[in-house]
């Protein structure tokens, strides 16, 4: 492939950032333009480690700043744009549902449109062609809604149900940058994924949630009865299914990425538990450093599991199809839940001042 200048939207957050360390390391020719907001769930400090590299520019900023945009995308002389930028979690979208509209579906029409007039208009007014691009726009697999135990997984044809704001405000983005390619021309495609796991992961999401009590000695909630299903996607194979689709995948097509890893919540919780358990008993060093959590000297962490209310309009299971980009673009996950869970543990475990700063 041609040398890429690619500008990546939240690329200081927990996929975003995985991605920029993942494409600077297979990439290393490519230019990587970040553009972040730092809200919460941005974190400076998880792009250190690319900080120096000659290749990687971070630019502190508002996707729905369009000028701003569209500053970026020439000074820069971008062909690729990643958006990751959103507000995705869901118990915020159900009491502060505001937000979820301005970023993810104003903030998405902001990009598509300097998108639209750098790539497109402003060449065309010139009497030339259109600029050389790609508008990559990363979903969820949360717009097909939920499912029953015995359904099929979702596949790139399953019709948009979104039952909280935060899916229904993904839903209408998915949307407009469908629209964007029908009616205006610009090169798009799309991706839903399933949930992500992995470095990085902001500690209010249920896996780094459960990490970081059991060193807090604090209580593991669990929402109804834990059996609410999702499909599991170490962030790294994220990555590499969205280079695929750069590098292969058709324009205007959307495409799922998924871990083909189902498990329900209780039992990923009871996974974490052994694995921490597993490594205060292992390492005598680490259980002496959280001497306040009763688990680090007893281990046994599911003693501090507690059930709570389930969530309103809670989606009951998720499941990916990706039947679709494998055959088409060659796409398999390379870690399997029991290997990215462990990596995963041992990242917050190594780095409990990336997280204890945050909590």
């Amino acid at each position: 492939m041609n040398k890429r200048n690619i500008l990546v939207t939240g690329g200081a957050g927990f996929i975003g950032a995985n991605f920029v360390h993942y494409w600077l390391k297979t990439h290393c020719n490519d230019n990587v333009v970040v553009l972040d907001a730092l809200t919460y769930a941005g974190n400076r400090a998880s792009l250190a480690l690319v900080e120096n590299n000659p290749n990687f520019t971070f630019v502190h900023g508002d996707i729905c700043d369009t000028p701003l945009v569209e500053k970026l995308l020439k000074d820069y002389s971008i062909d690729t744009l990643v958006h990751f930028a959103a507000e995705s979690h869901v118990d915020r979208s159900i009491t502060s549902p505001d937000a979820f509209i301005e970023t993810n579906i104003i903030g998405t029409y902001s990009l598509l449109k300097a998108a639209k007039k750098v790539w497109i208009d402003e060449p065309k007014a010139k009497g030339e062609a259109p600029l050389k691009h790609r508008f990559h726009h990363v979903s969820t697999d949360e717009v097909y809604g939920t499912l029953g135990p015995s359904d099929p997984a979702f596949t790139e044809v399953t019709a948009y149900a979104p039952n909280s704001p935060y899916s229904a405000s993904k839903a209408a983005s998915d949307h407009l940058v469908r629209a964007y390619h029908h009616t205006y021309g610009l090169e798009v495609t799309t991706s839903n994924c399933s949930n992500n796991y992995g470095p990085f992961h902001f500690p209010e999401k249920l896996i780094p949630l459960i990490i970081t009590n059991i060193l807090e000695d604090k209580p593991l909630p669990i929402y109804g009865d834990g059996k609410q299903i999702r499909d599991w996607l170490y962030v790294e194979d994220h990555a590499r299914g969205i280079e695929l689709i750069l590098n292969k995948g058709k324009v205007g097509e959307n495409y799922n990425i998924g871990g083909h890893n189902e498990w329900a919540n209780i039992d990923i919780v009871k996974v974490v538990c052994n694995l921490m358990d597993e490594a205060f008993k292992s390492d005598v060093k680490l259980a002496k450093h959280f001497t306040s959590a009763k688990s680090a000297i007893l281990a046994n962490s599911e003693e501090l599991i507690t059930y709570v209310n389930d969530r309103a309009g809670h989606d009951r299971r998720y499941a990916i199809d990706a039947t679709k980009t494998q055959v088409e673009l060659g796409y398999k996950p390379v870690e399997s839940f029991e290997t990215g869970i462990r990596k995963t543990v041992y990242w917050f475990l190594n780095n409990e001042k990336w997280w204890a700063e945050l909590k």
